[in-house]
C-alpha cells in the first residue's frame, strides 16, 4: 500500500508508511501535509492531497493496528501516540501482537 493518512485525536494529521511500519509525519496540519505532499510529489499534487484529507483519511486506530516495532520501538511510538492527543497509547491486543511478532523475528534468526 506505500503510506496512509489519519487524523490523530488532537486534531491534526499523521502519515504511516508501511514501508518503515510506523509513523513518519505527525502532528501536521493540513497546509503542512499539503506542502509536503507537494515538496514529495510536485507542486501540482496539491489538490490531490488536499482530497486525501476531505476523502481517503483512514481511522487513527488504523495506525496502532499497523505498527510493527522494526524501526521505532514500543517506548517511542508510545510517546509518539501521546504527543497525538491519544492517551490510552496501544492496547492489550496491540501488545499481544508485537509480542508474537518479536518472537517470529527472535526465531528466525535463530534458525
Amino acid at each position: 500500500m506505500g503510506a496512509y493518512i489519519a487524523k490523530q485525536p488532537n486534531g491534526l494529521y499523521c502519515r504511516f508508511s508501511s514501508v518503515v511500519d510506523t509513523v513518519t509525519h505527525w502532528n501536521m496540519t493540513e497546509e503542512e501535509y499539503v506542502n509536503f505532499h507537494k515538496e514529495r510529489y510536485g507542486a501540482f499534487s496539491g489538490e490531490t492531497a488536499r482530497d486525501t484529507l476531505k476523502n481517503h483519511l483512514k481511522p487513527f486506530e488504523r495506525i496502532k493496528d499497523d505498527f510493527i516495532p522494526a524501526n521505532d520501538s514500543v517506548e517511542e511510538f508510545q510517546e509518539m501516540l501521546k504527543s497525538m492527543g491519544d492517551e490510552k497509547g496501544l492496547s492489550e491486543e496491540n501488545l499481544k501482537r508485537i509480542r508474537i511478532w518479536q518472537e517470529e523475528v527472535a526465531r528466525g534468526c535463530n534458525e
